[in-house]
């Protein structure tokens, strides 16, 4: 896969499998996929302690946490997940932003 001029082939690669194209957002997808749902549920939850969360993540999406963190950054600018789950959305765009802004 060629990633396109300015891009890297990583950003190309995760905007692919986020059905995403050059900038154009998502690409004829209607609704987001079992798995977007799957991580904004787990994001959704308040978590007891350090590793409930990563274990939850490797247990129920058979994915490691470094890859559930980057589907959930690429999530939280999906206009289909913000319909979806508004409010846990927003508090993960505002927690963004505040981390963003104090670099």
């Amino acid at each position: 896969m060629t990633a396109p001029e300015g891009t890297s082939r990583e950003e190309h690669e995760q905007r692919a499998e986020h059905g995403e194209h050059e900038g154009h957002g998502p690409a004829g997808r209607s609704e987001l996929t079992e798995r977007d749902r799957a991580v904004l549920a787990v994001e959704r939850r308040s978590w007891p302690g350090p590793g409930a969360k990563e274990r939850v993540i490797r247990e129920r999406l058979g994915i490691s946490p470094t890859r559930y963190y980057q589907l959930l950054g690429a999530l939280i600018d999906d206009p289909l997940a913000l319909a979806h789950d508004p409010v846990t959305v927003n508090r993960l765009r505002r927690i963004r932003d505040a981390r963003r802004a104090r670099r």
